[in-house]
């Protein structure tokens, strides 16, 4: 039996460049982007230093196609995933090696700007219409039925 091992990484930074969307040639989606992460710390004589590391995250299939849609440069994001060594022969012949993150999971965080993405407006535009057999509540009366009262023994939990 297997000693078991585990690969496993999380980092928290921004994006420093818009995700690239490429599709290989089976037509598998694949999306890089890169993250910077800072550290500061005071050394001993009080001075404030800081160090970016900066980090190539690559992505498959349909996280590939979310990350190009919801991913901007600057937004910070949080990714995890596993390390992943490769190496390959560059067209001036020389042995290249890289180092990058395999996404299995991300999360966007909100810089507090609203944005509008086309995306969004079609969401709106392709909202299926009401038929005529049914019945489209007015605003008012959900503002109606904001004031009827509520017996809390009604309230099935």
């Amino acid at each position: 039996m297997a000693s078991r091992s585990i690969n496993r990484i999380m980092i928290l930074g921004n994006l420093t460049r818009d995700p690239e969307l490429k599709y290989t040639t089976n037509g598998a989606p694949v999306c890089t982007f890169g993250v910077a992460t800072n550290r500061t710390w005071t050394t001993a004589e009080g001075q404030t230093k800081e160090d970016v590391q900066y980090h190539r995250v690559v992505a498959w299939h349909k996280l590939a196609e979310l990350c190009a849609k919801l991913l901007v440069k600057g937004r910070k994001v949080y990714c995890e995933g596993r390390i992943s060594y490769r190496s390959f022969t560059g067209r001036d012949g020389q042995q290249k090696n890289i180092t990058e993150i395999v996404l299995d999971d991300f999360i966007v965080f909100s810089d507090g700007r609203k944005i509008v993405t086309e995306s969004a407006e079609e969401a709106t535009e392709t909202k299926p219409a009401a038929s005529a057999d049914e019945e489209v509540p007015s605003p008012a009366d959900d503002q109606e039925g904001s004031e009827e009262k509520v017996d809390p023994d009604d309230i099935p939990f």
